[in-house]
C-alpha cells in the first residue's frame, strides 16, 4: 500500500517518523516548523492541511492522520468518491494510544491497517464495522483479501446483512478463492454450480465468477466478485484509437458472456509498447499491459494459422491468441482470434 503518513504537531511528527520506520512505502508529511521532529525522510509542508490533502488525495491508497478525527472527517468529506474508489484512512492520536479504522475499512484495507499501525504505535486498533467486531469476514474484506473485484458494489450492504444475520447464503466458488474463509460461518452453503445454488432456496447468493450474469440491478440478493483472470491479447494497426479497441472487447466479451471486470491484463507484441490508443485505453481501465518479443510469441503454439500481416510487420505469425496464452500462464483460450475492424483480439484464462 503506498501510504501517506501526516502530522501536524511535534510529538505527532515523532511517531510519523515511528511508523515510518516500520513502512518503508510510506512517505511522512510534517507541518514545516515541525519537520525537524520527522526525522531525516520527512517532508515539510505549510500552508493549509486542506491543500495538500487535495494535492495528495488520489496518489495514494492510503492515509494515516495523526490528529484529532474532527480535522480529518473535514478535511477528507469533499473528496469522498464511493465505497470501491475511497482510499483507507486511519486516524490516530498523536501518543499512538489508539488507531481509528475511519474509511474503506474492507475494500480500502483501512481495518488492517490500523491494527498494524496499531501494533507499530504500541496502541489499540479500533475497528467498528459490525462484521468484524462479531468475528466475520465482510464479502468485501473476502474479496480483498483474495484480489476478487466486487459487482455490484451496492449489493454489499445486503450480503453482509445477511451474513451478520447467520442468513442462508448460497456460494459459488469453483476455484476455492474465498470458500476456506467461510468454512465456519453459519448460513453459508458452498454449491458445485450456480443451478444448484439458485434451486437451494437460500436468501443470498455469492458467486466468484469471470461469467457474466443478466440482470444483476435486479438481484439485490446476488453479489459477484471477479477474479481478474481474463487475459486478452490484442493486435491493432497504427493509430487504432482507444475507442475503438473497447468496442470490439466489450462487444467480444459480452458475445461469449464473460465480464469486463475481470479482465486482469492486456498483451500485445512489442512493437506496440508505443501504441496511442492501446496504452490510452489501458490507462482508461487501470489495466496493466505485458508486451512480447516475436520470439517469446513464436514459442507459443496458436490455434489460428500463422498470420502474414503480422509476419511482415512485426516477424510474429501471430500477436493476440500467444500474447493472451502468455498473459495467463499457459491457460486456455476462452477466445481465438477475432477481427473487429483495425483489431485482433483473444482471451485465455490465468493459471492460478
Amino acid at each position: 500500500m503506498k501510504l501517506a503518513i501526516i502530522a501536524i504537531t511535534r510529538n505527532g511528527a515523532r511517531l510519523g517518523a515511528q511508523l515510518q520506520a516500520t513502512r518503508p512505502e510510506a512517505q511522512l508529511f510534517v507541518l514545516e516548523r515541525f519537520a525537524g521532529d520527522g526525522g531525516p525522510a520527512v517532508t515539510s509542508f505549510s500552508g493549509e492541511l486542506k491543500g495538500l490533502v487535495a494535492r495528495l488525495w488520489g496518489h495514494f491508497d492510503g492515509f494515516a492522520f495523526i490528529m484529532a478525527t474532527g480535522i480529518v472527517v473535514r478535511m477528507v468529506a469533499p473528496h469522498l468518491a464511493g465505497k470501491g474508489r475511497d482510499p483507507a484512512v486511519v486516524v490516530l492520536d498523536e501518543t499512538g494510544r489508539f488507531a481509528v479504522s475511519l474509511l474503506a475499512g474492507h475494500l480500502g484495507g483501512a481495518n488492517r491497517l490500523a491494527v498494524e499501525l496499531a501494533a507499530a504505535s504500541g496502541g489499540t486498533a479500533v475497528i467498528t464495522t459490525a462484521t468484524d467486531v462479531n468475528g466475520l469476514t465482510a464479502w468485501d474484506e473476502a474479496a480483498r483479501q483474495a484480489g476478487l473485484r466486487v459487482e455490484p458494489l451496492a449489493h454489499i450492504r445486503n450480503l453482509n446483512s445477511l451474513l451478520l444475520e447467520g442468513g442462508r447464503i448460497a456460494l459459488v466458488d469453483r476455484r476455492g478463492r474465498v470458500a476456506p474463509l467461510f468454512a465456519n460461518t453459519p448460513g453459508i452453503e458452498v454449491h458445485a454450480n450456480f443451478a444448484a445454488a439458485l434451486q437451494s432456496g437460500a436468501a443470498g447468493l455469492v458467486f466468484v465468477t469471470h461469467r457474466l450474469i443478466p440482470d444483476l440491478d435486479r438481484r439485490p440478493n446476488l453479489l459477484i466478485l471477479r477474479p481478474p483472470d481474463l487475459m486478452v491479447g490484442i493486435g491493432c494497426n497504427r493509430g487504432t484509437s482507444a475507442d475503438e479497441i473497447e468496442v470490439a472487447i466489450t462487444a467480444e466479451l459480452g458475445r461469449t458472456f464473460l465480464a469486463f471486470a475481470s479482465i486482469g491484463r492486456l498483451a500485445s507484441v512489442r512493437e506496440k509498447a508505443d501504441e496511442p490508443g492501446l496504452l490510452e485505453f489501458a490507462a482508461r481501465h487501470a489495466l496493466p499491459l505485458a508486451f512480447y518479443s516475436a520470439d517469446e510469441l513464436n514459442a507459443v503454439a496458436a490455434p489460428s494459422p500463422a498470420s502474414p500481416h503480422a509476419v511482415a510487420a512485426v516477424g510474429a505469425r501471430g500477436v493476440c491468441e500467444p500474447a493472451a496464452i502468455l498473459a495467463g500462464g499457459g491457460g486456455p483460450l476462452l477466445i481465438t482470434k477475432k477481427k473487429c475492424g483495425n483489431v485482433t483480439l483473444a482471451v485465455a484464462e490465468k493459471v492460478d
